[in-house]
């Protein structure tokens, strides 16, 4: 274990992830990978969905990062800077943890109707999306095929995972473990050089 995290250590010390929450019940688990990120030495900004607050308070994540959570690209026009492409430009990655039905159906489509959403159309860094969802949800032709584009895309994924749902069934839906979601961030950044 100690092998793994010097290398980790090594490999995310000040490197810029951006963590996009959408509105899952699964957002409480992204609070652990934020912090594993944060002690691996990762920079950590957190953009979250309106709905995502209705899980996690933005000020767990700001304590997490110690920078602050960007929720509505409008909050502060007397400074407003353009929130989506200062934080597009400043990712090397964005790992969109949960990822809900609805977003992955916004960047399929090319949505930007919130922060988050405008910003996945802005970036052209990997994005790796953790979806959370019922698994009927997951199931859905719909949900399938906007996967199915955004991989094509070169969206990578990290679950869903089987287990017991958060709706009381069981079934593939559950968002990956922090664990599994920080493993794919250190293969994805190991192989890229911080400019």
């Amino acid at each position: 274990m100690a092998i793994r995290r010097a290398h980790s250590k090594a490999t995310l010390a000040g490197r810029e992830v951006l963590v996009g929450v959408s509105g899952g019940i699964a957002a409480y688990k992204t609070a652990a990978l934020v912090s594993r990120l944060v002690q691996e030495g990762a920079a950590v900004s957190v953009v979250m969905t309106e709905a995502a607050t209705r899980f996690v308070g933005p000020l767990t994540f700001q304590t997490l990062t110690g920078r602050p959570v960007h929720v509505d690209q409008f909050a502060a026009p007397e400074i407003y800077h353009a929130d989506h492409i200062a934080l597009a430009d400043r990712a090397e990655l964005v790992v969109v943890a949960p990822a809900t039905a609805d977003i992955l159906g916004k960047l399929a489509h090319g949505i930007a109707d919130d922060l988050l959403s405008t910003l996945l159309l802005a970036v052209d860094v990997p994005v790796l999306m953790a979806p959370a969802m019922n698994v009927r949800m997951w199931n859905h032709p719909a949900v399938r095929a906007n996967a199915a584009a955004l991989g094509a895309r070169g969206v990578r994924f990290v679950g869903p995972a089987e287990g017991r749902l958060a709706c009381g069934t069981s079934g593939k839906g559950r968002m990956a473990e922090p664990d599994d979601i920080f493993g794919e961030i250190v293969k994805i950044m190991g192989g890229r050089a911080k400019a």
